[in-house]
């Protein structure tokens, strides 16, 4: 198999896509700190992200890839380019009118998701023009990933791995020139999204007319392989996206909180944890899926098998640690990368805490991306959608109560009741989809190998402990300059890492990087 290769490659790209993702929020961090206005812009740009997660990272992409990948063994190529052209017009028509409608409501959008906005008239009123200046962007970046899964149908991951980072540049470039043209300084960031949108959807186009494979407007809804395409999606458009409609919740409950840059705080801890999410749990399941997808509908099971064991199993190794190291270093991260200029010493111990409890959770969100294509790949949708809505009501609940609990204790930082309980919704996800796997008799016994798991918690441990040791006679971070910092943060990651990787290897794990 060459999919460590090709999760290598997605990596690699999504690792510079992360990258300049931190570089744009330090950006946004130095120039509007985390207060009342970047609660606004950060609500506004959860719609249409939330969109983009749904239609585009989720369930769009996760019902078209087994079809297009159908089509692409079953039929020629004239057939497969008819296939994507009638997706791409029906796909069109969908979004433009859900934009039409989403245009003409935004004001109701945010009376839902932004509940808190309602009583503060000038917050709403600036709200609701930056939420439809973004929209448009649902309706980008949905075609760039129609564009998207057709390149990695046909083993080209760079391009769809490198087009985030065009949001990035777009937005630093917008917060650094654009800033002085608005009463309200961040509104230049919802031009900044749009203007993205363009630029990523023109970067596609190159490179799908060297495939022959642009799409050109041909509408019929009764293409069967449509209706496939539809009967997979409408399920999925909330079953893929648990994780990021809870996220929406969480936001509508902090516009609520007393305590201002509630939003901002989750924001940016939520980032971070998005880093080793998106590095590694996002480029596993866009490389398994299409193996898994062509695996099951040639009947290859033993593939199959060795795909699901060898992508849970690289989970795991990335995954713990990785928690592990945020959670314990969380307050030095925030130090050294977010607290300059606006951002204070506040900001960064209230984003830090948060952090550390999204980080109770990162094992299984990640894991969470691997089991989902399993399910997606055999085209059963129903039982991810039963899991999805059991954890949103259970995430409700939680959210509630873990902020009510905290409230009685008089805690301040009421916002990581709403972490806390994204974490334990996440495990609670992963125990359900597991569960269906194994009673299904879709997952064998071993596929979690508890050794590999003991040997990567040992690892951990001894990491952790270096880590330890170098924070214990590290000087005091926020009274050093930007560099000094830099180079303690990363001689602690550097040591950390090698160290877990050198005493993982000393216990022979039984796995291998195809």
């Amino acid at each position: 198999m060459k999919l460590f290769r090709s999760t290598a490659i997605v990596s690699f790209f999504t690792l510079l896509s992360r990258i300049s993702g931190l570089i744009r929020d330090q950006v946004v961090a130095r120039l509007f700190g985390a207060g009342q206005w970047t609660d606004v812009f950060f609500v506004v740009f959860r719609i249409p992200n939330l969109m983009r997660r749904l239609f585009a990272e989720g369930s769009f992409s996760l019902a078209f890839i087994p079809v297009l990948n159908e089509v692409k063994a079953q039929k020629n190529r004239q057939q497969l380019k008819h296939f994507v052209d009638l997706i791409f017009t029906a796909l069109l028509v969908v979004l433009l009118s859900t934009l039409a409608l989403m245009e003409l409501f935004a004001p109701g959008l945010l009376n839902i998701f932004a509940p808190g906005f309602v009583d503060q008239p000038e917050q709403y009123g600036v709200a609701v023009d930056m939420l439809r200046i973004s929209l448009p962007y649902m309706l980008l970046i949905s075609l760039v990933a129609l564009s998207g899964g057709i390149l990695n149908s046909h083993g080209k991951f760079a391009i769809p791995a490198l087009t985030p980072i065009l949001l990035n540049l777009s937005l630093i470039a917008s917060a650094i020139w654009l800033r002085g043209a608005f009463d309200v300084p961040v509104k230049s960031l919802a031009y900044g999204v749009l203007i993205a949108g363009f630029l990523q959807l023109l970067l596609q186009v190159p490179f799908l007319l060297r495939l022959g494979m642009l799409p050109r407007l041909r509408l019929n809804f009764k293409d069967p392989y449509v209706q496939k395409v539809k009967r997979l999606m409408l399920p999925t458009l909330f079953g893929s996206s648990v994780a990021q409609v809870n996220i929406l919740i969480d936001t509508a409950i902090a516009t609520m909180l007393p305590l201002v840059g509630s939003i901002s705080y989750l924001y940016y801890a939520d980032r971070l944890m998005e880093f080793p999410l998106g590095v590694f749990g996002i480029a596993i399941a866009t490389v398994i899926l299409p193996k898994l997808s062509y695996d099951f509908a040639n009947k290859q099971d033993d593939k199959l098998q060795e795909t699901i064991r060898w992508a849970i199993g690289l989970a795991i190794i990335i995954a713990i640690p990785a928690a592990v190291a945020l959670a314990f270093m969380a307050e030095s991260v925030f130090i050294t990368l977010f607290q300059y200029g606006a951002f204070d010493q506040k900001s960064t111990y209230y984003s830090s805490v948060a952090l550390t409890f999204y980080m109770l959770g990162l094992p299984a969100f990640i894991l969470n991306k691997v089991l989902l294509p399993i399910f997606f790949s055999r085209k059963d949708v129903k039982t991810p959608v039963k899991v999805a809505l059991a954890v949103m009501l259970l995430n409700v609940v939680l959210n509630l109560l873990f902020v009510w609990v905290l409230w009685t204790q008089s805690f301040v930082s009421l916002h990581v009741g709403l972490a806390l309980a994204s974490s334990v919704c996440a495990w609670v996800q992963m125990y359900l989809l597991y569960r269906h796997l194994r009673s299904s008799k879709i997952l064998y016994a071993g596929t979690f190998s508890l050794s590999l798991i003991v040997r990567v918690v040992f690892a951990a441990a001894v990491m952790l402990l270096i880590l330890y040791l170098y924070h214990f006679y590290m000087p005091e971070l926020g009274e050093l300059v930007w560099y000094q910092r830099a180079i303690h943060l990363i001689a602690m990651v550097a040591s950390g890492g090698l160290v877990y990787i050198f005493t993982l290897w000393l216990t022979k794990p039984n796995f291998r990087f195809h």
